[in-house]
């Protein structure tokens, strides 16, 4: 699917799924800005794809854990050019289980994943209102659909962007704004070593790969899915967790992940 967006904002765009979706909405001709902290990288990529596509890509390095960041990037998406998709891809996780995490590290992780997606998510709506179009695309994972002993704040923010993501999919049902959660499973990506997440355990068949990941994503918000769930195996998986007792599930993540 071609994706008729002629702008977007990309955060957690220097690795990982977030270059998937820079490469394949430059591919489009679609004028990006890209965010993330390493302003090394976030260079490199805007180089790479303007040469390639001859698209404008702006620049614009923050940490959105920060209040200068989030500031930062919040202005941009009510001034200056319009952004017709914002991409909510930057993400934090920690290793351990609740009673080891510090009082610090849960706060990051609600800081980046709660907080600023929720008032990026804001502001850019704001915008498509006063346009009457546009697309917001959140992603979440499948750790919001379930149980995740060992990363129980990680899961549980997920599951805050799943139903916000779900919540103002139905507010917008009369708009042409586009609403949608991406749920990937594991991905190969630099995240879990970034985040000190233990994957060693897992088999082949857990691991997709980020550009399906990306493409899955922005092909729904596309059509204005309110969901999207990349590869067959979690597609089966998010059905059974629809049907399966809680308490089954429950138990089967505490195995599976050791706990």
């Amino acid at each position: 699917m071609r994706h008729s967006y002629r702008s977007a904002l990309v955060t957690g765009a220097s690795s990982g799924i977030g270059t998937s979706f820079a490469r394949r909405l430059a591919a489009d001709g679609c004028h990006l800005v890209l965010v993330a902290r390493r302003t090394d990288r976030l260079d490199r990529l805007a180089g790479e794809l303007h040469k390639q596509h001859d698209v404008t890509v702006e620049v614009l390095p923050a940490d959105l854990g920060s209040a200068a960041g989030l500031a930062a990037v919040r202005a941009r998406l009510t001034a200056g050019d319009p952004v017709e998709l914002l991409v909510n891809n930057a993400a934090r996780s920690a290793r351990g289980t609740l009673a080891e995490l510090t009082p610090e590290t849960i706060d990051a992780q609600l800081s980046l994943n709660v907080t600023a997606l929720a008032q990026l998510t804001r502001a850019a709506v704001t915008g498509m209102l006063d346009r009457g179009y546009g697309g917001i695309l959140n992603v979440s994972s499948m750790a919001s659909l379930t149980a995740s002993p060992g990363s129980a704040v990680y899961g549980a923010t997920k599951a805050f962007v799943t139903s916000l993501t779900e919540s103002l999919h139905a507010e917008l049902a009369a708009t042409d704004i586009h609403v949608t959660a991406l749920l990937p499973g594991f991905t190969h990506t630099e995240f879990h070593a970034a985040n000190d997440v233990e994957i060693s355990y897992l088999p082949d068949i857990a691991w997709l790969d980020p550009d399906t990941v990306a493409r899955a994503g922005l092909d729904a918000v596309a059509a204005g899915r309110p969901l999207a769930v990349p590869g067959a195996q979690y597609k089966l998986a998010a059905s059974t967790v629809q049907l399966a007792p809680r308490s089954l599930l429950r138990a089967l993540a505490r195995r599976y992940r050791g706990v």
